[in-house]
């Protein structure tokens, strides 16, 4: 026997037989613990007050929308002082900053405009993205009013508010639909896709009859053409 086998069979020697058989168990136990009740030390637990700085999400129901009122007349000087510089003065985009208005029935052609008005399913999507984030360089310094008069100019640019008066308002904003709403729905993928999620995939012999190449990438010409597409400055 060499020395380590003797120094190990004289360990367990000295321990009692329940202890032999328990001490592995006890090792992968102490292995497998969750790591999260282990204390750090470190760092404390936000205030309801730090929290609520950043709890200002706006969803599609107007669970969120601060109190406010603004109209389409007091929202134009105020984005085209605050916006105009990278949006243009009417939604058109100053070179590659995102466009917000225009592009109406585009979606299907070859260069597709997502705007407001042609593409977003939800106004509150804008407001809120404006309420964070904007303007550039200066987020959340706007007033609640300012937010919603710059909301206002912003959907009347996309024909989605008709008139200058229009008093946008944390009272009535659930009335505005934009018009590619009803084109937006649920992830139906766990019902449509079904047949194609199965615990144990065919993976040979599985197609009835011959499989058959439809179409080709370069032939349904699914690649933008470069005198077709955007300029890139």
């Amino acid at each position: 026997m060499g020395l380590l086998a003797a120094l190990l069979a004289a360990s367990l020697a000295a321990l009692p037989s329940g202890d032999i058989q328990a001490a592995p168990k006890k090792a992968e136990a102490a292995q497998t613990a969750p790591i999260a009740q282990a204390k750090l030390n470190i760092g404390r637990s936000a205030t309801p007050e730090e929290i609520s700085g950043w709890d200002i999400d706006i969803r599609p129901d107007g669970h969120g929308l601060p109190i406010g009122k603004g109209t389409v007349k007091e929202g134009e000087p105020l984005y085209v002082e605050r916006c105009a510089a990278c949006h243009g003065e009417f939604g058109e985009s100053a070179g590659r900053w995102p466009i917000l208005s225009g592009g109406n029935d585009s979606l299907a052609s070859h260069d597709p405009i997502k705007s407001v008005g042609s593409y977003w399913p939800y106004a509150s999507t804008l407001i809120d993205y404006i309420r964070r984030a904007m303007p550039f360089g200066a987020a959340q310094t706007l007033t609640n009013d300012e937010l919603y008069a710059i909301t206002a100019y912003v959907l009347f640019l996309n024909d989605v508010i008709k008139t200058e008066d229009f008093e946008l308002s944390d009272k009535n904003f659930g009335t505005i639909k934009l018009p590619n709403e009803s084109n937006f729905f649920d992830d139906d993928r766990e019902t449509s896709e079904k047949a194609f999620w199965r615990k144990d995939p065919c993976m040979s012999n599985c197609a009835a009859g011959h499989a058959t190449v439809t179409g080709r990438a370069r032939v349904i010409d699914v690649t933008p053409e470069q005198s077709k597409g955007p300029k890139v400055e």
